[in-house]
């Protein structure tokens, strides 16, 4: 596997800003804060070096360059999600120095298992949701990190993903969704093959962090997907170092606790009441365990809740970004701190991304934990999802609802435009495939070709059964273009689908039904849920929102 870069632990000199690019005096009175595209500026930039003038800043000697017609200084916007979910600043800075940035940048494969769910289809209005793994690694591949970290033991282990979350932005970017899963659930980890010197790691049942262990992030995507059943768009991860840097570069984060607390195990000692932490104490804050609530890692899952939601609500207020040395320092330590998958590798797309993110009020962010039991395998060690309430939590983010339970007061959602009138039946080829296996169960045999037997006894005379596999947790009937829509809409009528099942996609080459794992037996397709309780995260997720300031519950055994 790939091991995180460690040149953050090197002793190659940095070059300075300046050298790049950034123009402090933008900031100053004089300067505004004139704001042009991501890709004009980048343009700009391109023509500036050749034509031998600098961007936008002077030569070696201070001095700055003559303004060119019709010019005025430019303002690169940039941004960068880590393990705080929003990191949206303004930067100024020539294309040197966004190409520095650019970089910084780790990047790695999005997914390497063998099984891949497709992707979301988007909605009535053509817009899709967003769905970002959060991942926070235990790498020792430096020596920052090994201060860090300690452990000495473990330099040149392959790393483990110790924090994962994964980021869900609705469609309309109305809400955000975070969930956890704690680092000691067993999972299915399904098999993944290292791109980097061809490993192939079988398919095996271990504790979902191990899972990076197995060709990198591209694997926890995989094993994400396998559990929940949520297509992952993108992953960002972060190190101990990268927690470090930020927490510094933002200038730290208001914490509270009910009471004293001293862990000796992370290293985090506070009073009782609120605390701006930075730095190694904010590493600390994140990683204590015993400190907290029962000494769990669902304790400290909370706790990195609250610490986001603390850090979201600040930058979102923007008192974080507006002196320039401070988003220098932001700007390096935000795309050093990162290993993104290929399709977050710029500072424009992760730009992009933070704006989305932009969008979401901070009152309907909610951040959970997945439902858990312990493991009948290992009690003492492991856990496991919690039937019907970790699925339950899983299909409101496949089905892109709102955690807050707040979905239902928004106004009904635009109906399609009319379809054209469906063909015959007899004329209407269709292909159905088994997608009713998940990691904890099975594939139901059979349930393929059931389906489409029911199929030709309504008259569907070219309907078939396709024997590839396929895992996908809620059932579907897709079509290619617009043009069929109404030949799909008659198929999951006359299999008593709901409207919302029937979707377009541009991966298949007629009407599509896949069986998902809610429709494992034979028989009607379960009718949904009326409860309006079901329209939320359940209690067990200890769901926690945006503008949650609650202080930290410490574990008495580890109070002062």
């Amino acid at each position: 596997m790939r091991q995180p870069s460690a040149r953050r632990g090197g002793m190659e000199k940095e070059p300075e800003p300046a050298d790049l690019g950034w123009d402090d005096s933008l900031y100053d009175e004089r300067g505004g804060m004139d704001t042009v595209p991501l890709a004009r500026a980048s343009t700009e930039g391109r023509t500036a070096r050749r034509s031998g003038t600098s961007g936008a800043s002077g030569g070696g000697h201070g001095r700055s360059a003559p303004p060119r017609r019709g010019g005025g200084r430019r303002v690169l916007r940039w941004s960068a999600v880590t393990l705080s979910l929003l990191i949206l600043g303004t930067a100024g800075a020539g294309y040197l120095y966004y190409e520095h940035l650019n970089g910084n940048l780790e990047k790695d494969e999005l997914n390497l298992g063998d099984k891949r769910l497709d992707k979301t289809a988007p909605n009535a209005d053509g817009n899709t949701p967003l769905n970002i793994l959060l991942l926070g690694s235990d790498s020792r591949n430096s020596e920052e990190n090994v201060r860090l970290g300690g452990a000495r033991g473990d330099v040149g282990r392959k790393p483990l993903a110790d924090v994962q979350m994964l980021l869900h932005v609705s469609a309309d970017r109305s809400n955000m969704s975070v969930i956890s899963v704690p680092r000691d659930t067993r999972v299915t980890i399904p098999k993944c093959t290292d791109p980097e010197d061809g490993t192939v790691y079988q398919e095996t049942s271990a504790t979902i962090n191990s899972s990076l262990q197995n060709g990198g992030p591209g694997c926890t995507v995989a094993t994400w997907e396998e559990l929940t059943g949520v297509p992952v768009d993108h992953f960002m991860m972060i190190d101990f170092a990268g927690v470090v840097d930020m927490a510094d570069a933002v200038g730290g984060v208001p914490v509270c606790v009910n009471a004293n607390v001293k862990d000796p195990k992370s290293g985090l000692r506070l009073e009782k009441g609120e605390t701006v932490i930075k730095g190694e104490q904010a590493l600390q804050w994140l990683r204590t365990r015993h400190g907290f609530q029962n000494g769990s890692d669902i304790g400290r899952a909370k706790a990195q809740h609250l610490y986001m939601n603390s850090m979201v609500r600040q930058l979102k207020a923007g008192t974080k970004l507006t002196n320039p040395n401070k988003l220098r320092k932001l700007a390096e330590a935000a795309t050093k701190a990162l290993t993104v998958d290929q399709g977050l590798g710029s500072v424009g797309k992760l730009y992009d991304l933070g704006s989305d993110l932009q969008r979401v009020p901070t009152e309907r962010i909610t951040m959970a934990t997945m439902p858990w039991v312990e493991d009948p395998r290992n009690p003492l060690a492991h856990l496991v999802p919690k039937p019907g309430d970790a699925d339950r939590l899983f299909s409101l983010v496949r089905n892109d609802v709102a955690l807050d339970g707040k979905d239902k007061k928004k106004a009904a959602e635009k109906s399609p435009e009319p379809s054209d009138p469906a063909a015959p039946k007899a004329e209407i080829p269709v292909i159905v495939q088994n997608g009713t296996g998940t990691a904890a169960q099975a594939p139901v045999q059979g349930r393929a070709a059931g389906i489409a037997g029911v199929l030709a006894r309504e008259g569907y005379a070219r309907a078939v059964a396709d024997a590839t596999p396929k895992s996908q947790a809620d059932t579907t009937v897709s079509y290619p273009s617009k043009d069929l829509r109404g030949d799909a809409e008659l198929v999951a009528k006359s299999l008593g689908l709901p409207a919302g099942a029937v979707r377009i996609a541009q991966d298949v080459q007629q009407i599509t039904v896949v069986v998902g794992a809610d429709w494992r037996t034979a028989g009607a397709y379960p009718e949904p849920s009326k409860n309006p309780a079901e329209d939320k995260a359940p209690e067990s997720a200890d769901a926690l929102n945006g503008n949650d300031k609650s202080c930290m519950e410490v574990n008495p055994r580890y109070s002062f």
